[in-house]
This record gives structure tokens, sequence and C-alpha cells, in this order.
């Protein structure tokens, strides 16, 4: 039996890991400014959360939802404090698709409506509603493809309000910074119109912060930049810092109804205690405002920097688009092979960073003098 080939893969085998570097099987060193698609959130194999993780596995791996969980509820206050929404309800799943896919379900159970308003070049999974509201056919297969999403353009704020105003749609759902999508910023002015709105409509307000959030973009959740709280919010990726994890944070308006929600594996003992971990040493390290200082620094620099086919340089936090006027397949191509830096990628010229949160200055002058390096010789 062979592996079914749906990934483009660089030829590289990494093996080993410490903070933003990585290691392969040839003991190549790497810098990782992608972070495994934004999910290292604190850093390769960080010593406390290798502790905590081993500690939890050697007293019990797994236990099924059917009896209490005390992890849960310590990592529901915890995360309620640390991102100040401690009177919201958390449920926990194992992945961002899964995440956004029950945000849609329960905003339909809410409401009772099947219309769902989300944005051009948008991404939130490849589960059935989760790639039903993404902005790719070639993704949504037919069998997914069910007339329930109308696509309208990112900061468009009149066009979504003329949408929410025909009293039908059970949900408007929005990435605050699109990974996907190119590292495009929503507005203030946008998300408080649509918070306006879907009050005034009864319609609930989903932001995605699955690649946006967790400390991300020098907030805690990206939407807190632009002074909204949403109905629901998605979180995955950076909760586990490697570990399956993924959660759905709960306004007070929603009534938990037993059966409604369910799952096997999600807020298993191993993932509450990823969850912990993350949270420890986030608050121990300061990585939220490590996010934001450090980010800036990158942004500023590379703009002092001047470089050659760089168009663009936007984003907030760790989070980070390099816009090139060239495709970026071989720019990553060379940062990989040449230069040992993983990057990610969005579209066809924009070159993604997604580093862990305790990425320093010296590490971040250090890509810059390599991405230089490459892109003076395209």
């Amino acid at each position: 039996m062979k592996l079914f080939d749906v990934y483009p893969l660089f030829d590289v085998n990494i093996v080993k890991g410490k903070g933003c570097k990585v290691w392969d099987d040839k003991g190549q060193e790497y810098l990782d400014l992608y972070g495994g698609h934004a999910v290292i959130s604190i850093g390769h194999c960080h010593p406390h959360y290798v502790e905590m993780m081993t500690k939890q596995l050697n007293a019990l791996g797994f236990y099924s939802n059917s009896v209490i969980n005390k992890l849960q509820v310590q990592l529901a206050e915890r995360l309620g404090k640390a991102s100040g929404y401690e009177d919201y309800q958390f449920f926990m799943i194992n992945s961002g698709a899964e995440a956004n896919e029950n945000a849609l379900k329960l905003a339909s159970f809410y409401n009772g409506r099947t219309r769902v308003l989300s944005s051009d070049k948008a991404f939130h999974g490849r589960t059935s509603l989760a790639v039903e509201v993404t902005n790719n056919p070639k993704i949504i297969a037919p069998i997914n493809d069910n007339g329930h999403v109308t696509y309208l353009p990112l900061n468009d704020l009149d066009a979504w309000v003329k949408e929410i105003k025909k009293g039908d749609v059970c949900a408007v759902i929005v990435e605050c910074i699109q990974g996907v999508g190119g590292i495009r910023m929503v507005t203030k002015e946008f998300l408080q119109g649509l918070r306006k709105a879907c009050d005034e409509y009864n319609t609930v307000l989903i932001c995605d912060e699955i690649q946006c959030g967790y400390g991300r973009s020098g907030k805690f959740f990206a939407h807190q930049h632009l002074d909204v709280k949403p109905d629901l919010i998605t979180v995955a990726k950076g909760i586990g810092n490697g570990f399956p994890v993924a959660g759905l944070l709960i306004a007070p308006k929603f009534t938990p109804v037993y059966g409604q929600l369910g799952t096997t594996f999600g807020g298993n003992h191993m993932a509450c205690t990823a969850g912990l971990a993350v949270l420890d040493v986030m608050e121990q390290e300061n990585l939220v405002a490590n996010a934001g200082e450090v980010g800036d620094y990158i942004m500023r620099k590379l703009k002092e920097a001047n470089l050659p086919h760089i168009t663009d340089i936007r984003g907030r936090g760790l989070m980070i688009g390099i816009e090139l006027d060239c495709p970026h397949k071989e720019i990553r191509s060379k940062l990989v092979f040449e230069q040992h830096v993983f990057t990610g990628c969005s579209g066809t010229n924009v070159l993604r960073l997604l580093p862990p949160l305790c990425l320093t200055k010296a590490e971040a002058d250090d890509f810059i003098v390599r991405l230089k390096t490459v892109l003076t010789n395209a």
C-alpha cells in the first residue's frame, strides 16, 4: 500500500525540533517561519509541554466524554481568563474544520435558518459545512455544494448588510485575518457594522480564529483589535502546539441541549493537557506580547530593507504576508533548499509567515538576511 498522493511535498524529512528550529534526518538545521500551518505556538518540543504531556500519558491517555473530566473544566476556566471571555461556554473537538462545522450547526439550531454569508477567498476547512463556506470550488465536492452560502467581497459592508436585512441569514462567518486568502485583514468599520446588523436581525456572528487567534496577532484573538465580541469563536491550531485540539467559544445566549453536539475524541485527557501546557508557557513567557512586538519588528525591517520583488508587506503580529511580483514557488524552494528556511504561501505570489510565537528579533534578522539573498538573486 502507498500513500494517497494529495500533497506537493518538499523532499525533506523533518525529525527533530526545538523552539523555532527544526532538523532533517541528515542533520541540516532549518529556521521555521511557518510553524506547521500556524500550529506550533509555543515552539517545538518546549520542555514544560513535553513534561506535562509525558506525565499525563503515564497516568491516563484517554477516556470518553461519558464521565467527568476535570481537565476540561480547568482548560475552559484558564482559556476564559486568558482571552477575556470568562462568561462564555466552551465545547472541545479535534480540528479547525470541526470547530467551524459545529459553530454553523449551533447557529442553525439557534435561529432555525439555513443561509450563511462568507467572504471571497475565505478558507474555513474541509468537512461538509466548513468546506461549503470556503470560497474554493476546487475543493467543494458536488455533495457539499448545497446552495447554502452567499460569498461576498471582504470589507464591503453594504453588500453584507443588504443580505442580512433579508432576514433569512443564519450566520455570517469571517476570518479577521485571512490566511489562505493572502493575509487580508478585516477592517474595524466592517466587523462593527456586521455586529450591529447581526444583532438587529438575529443573525449569528462567527469569528474564525483558527489561524489568526491564540495570540498570533498580538492580542489573544485578532477580532479584539477591532472591539467586537462575536457570538461564536472557533479555535484550533495553536491551542495544542501540535496535538490535535480545537474548540468553540459560545456566547451565554446559547443554551446547551444534551446530544445536540458530540465528539468521541474531543476534549480527551491528552488534548486538555496540551491546551493547559500551552497556556502555561504563553503566560510565563509573555508570548502574546512577543508576537506583537516581533511581528511589528519584522514588518518594519522588511520595509526598511526595500528588497527586490516585494510589492507589499501586510499582517498583524506574527501573521505576515509578503506579496511578490513573481510566483512564490521558486522563491520558497530556494528558501528551503539554499537558505534552509520554511515559509508558507497564499495564492500564487504571497509568502506567508506563521512562526512560533517565541520567535526572537535575532531570528527575525536572520530570516531577513536569508530572504534578501534569495530575492537579490531571483
